[in-house]
């Protein structure tokens, strides 16, 4: 349910951790030396430096991961990164060189380009959701509301209707119009409890429609859902699709 509820979340600053660089670092060189001694065919035996070698080698590598990780979270690929800049700049303060730039406007030039390319990414999804959306409300059954928001109902329920102020509890099943999986309850097994008022606009708005024991399938414009700033897996100006089951009021 993290992702759901996260529905007012402060762009954070991006930047790349020093202690991340020196790890790298390590990664590089203790990386090619295990590469040399295999070309020379020479085989060591194992002792306790050996051990602390390749103990620094899995905790640089994990790190490298989740570094890899966040990188890729804001919107970098390989293709956005000179490797040879990026292990100079890396290797100029290991070595307690003075770096080209210094930290301040590294940070600032580096948020600059990460949020121009997020920007320009979101306007891309944005008019993927639209498209989606156009093609969607031409298929039988599907309403819309004054909003945008987008619903076909899967199963009728009967029950009450929960209002801005109840807490209720749903099975719920959120994609991408990729077809991605973000987020599920369903998966998970486990139904979420939650106040009404404290999930995204979309959801505030599509639940007090539905009668207790609904099934609904709901199309929910990236204005409603987590607007430009995204959310995670969920990219900038992502349009997000729920199947929503309402269990209860409580």
């Amino acid at each position: 349910m993290g992702t759901l509820l996260n529905s007012i979340v402060s762009m954070k600053k991006l930047f790349i951790p020093v202690l991340a660089v020196c790890l790298l670092a390590t990664s590089f060189t203790t990386q090619a030396q295990n590469s040399d001694k295999l070309k020379a065919g020479k085989v060591e035996k194992t002792t306790a430096t050996d051990k602390v070698e390749k103990d620094v080698d899995r905790f640089s590598y994990g790190y490298g991961v989740l570094l890899a990780t966040s990188l890729k979270q804001q919107g970098l690929t390989l293709k956005d990164i000179n490797t040879d800049d990026f292990i100079e700049g890396l290797k100029a303060v290991m070595e307690g060189q003075t770096p080209k730039v210094d930290v301040a406007t590294a940070q600032n030039e580096v948020n600059a380009k990460i949020q121009a390319m997020m920007a320009k990414k979101g306007e891309v999804n944005l008019k993927a959701g639209q498209l989606y959306m156009e093609k969607n409300a031409k298929k039988k059954g599907v309403k819309q509301t004054a909003s945008g928001i987008q619903y076909e109902i899967m199963k009728a329920g009967e029950g009450a209707k929960p209002t801005a102020t109840s807490k209720v509890t749903t099975h719920y099943h959120g994609t991408l119009i990729d077809g991605t999986v973000f987020d599920s309850s369903v998966d998970r097994g486990q139904p979420a409890t939650f106040p009404v008022n404290g999930v995204i606009k979309g959801w505030q708005e599509i639940l007090p429609m539905m009668p207790i024991g609904s099934k609904w399938r709901v199309t929910i414009p990236a204005h409603l859902a987590y607007g430009n700033r995204g959310q995670g897996s969920i990219k900038a100006n992502s349009t997000l699709i729920f199947e929503i089951e309402l269990i209860s009021i409580q």
